[in-house]
């Protein structure tokens, strides 16, 4: 892992200028509609590749800045993309930020994980068939976003590879000012983009080997 290609990356998130009213727009939309279901076509999906996996990262860094939830931005940025679930899933996902603020796994991660088990688990809940495709994209996705960012927990990675050190904003109102003062959601908008894009790479990739 190469830390120093992120530095121009976090400082383009830093002093990105966000569109907080249409961001607020976008949420307040999908609240009110719902997340589009959709028909994948394998081949429009392999062909638009590039143009699906740059959006998905935008729009995983858009919502992490506006829903200041990394789990949240990833899994609905993705979910979003491939016509998944609902937004009660993306409620679900609201204390999964470092595992519940404990520091532990990265929520970029664990919003990834839930959109493959949208998009590969079944609704049959006695089909071990569905368990096994999720757990085996998984396993795909582990090794790849932890070689591309270094660390799959927040300390790590907030150490590592974002501010220097781990910032710890769950901890208090103190901890939550300094992360604010830091940049933290602009900045840590760089984890949830690279997580939903590989994530998004990987159900493309096994949606054209179907």
């Amino acid at each position: 892992m190469d830390i120093s290609k992120f530095q121009s990356k976090l400082q383009e998130l830093e002093k990105r200028n966000w569109d907080r009213k249409a961001l607020e727009s976008r949420c307040n939309n999908l609240m009110k509609h719902g997340i589009p279901a959709k028909t994948l076509n394998r081949d429009v999906l392999t062909f638009n590749r590039q143009e699906i996996l740059d959006r998905v990262q935008r729009r995983a860094e858009e919502y992490n800045f506006i829903l200041r939830n990394c789990a949240q931005s990833t899994g609905l940025a993705l979910m979003e993309e491939f016509g998944l679930g609902n937004i009660e899933i993306v409620r679900a996902l609201s204390p999964f930020p470092g595992f519940g603020g404990t520091g532990w796994m990265c929520g970029a991660v664990t919003g990834s994980l839930i959109a493959f088990g949208l998009q590969f688990g079944s609704d049959d809940l006695l089909n071990e068939e569905g368990v096994r495709a999720s757990i085996g994209i998984t396993r795909q996705f582990m090794p790849r976003f932890e070689k591309e960012v270094g660390a799959v927990t927040c300390p790590q990675i907030q150490e590592n590879v974002v501010f220097g050190r781990y910032m710890d904003p769950a901890a208090g109102p103190e901890n939550m000012e300094a992360f604010e003062q830091a940049k933290g959601f602009e900045k840590c908008s760089l984890v949830p983009g690279i997580g939903a894009r590989i994530a998004a790479d990987i159900i493309i990739e096994a949606m054209a080997d179907i």
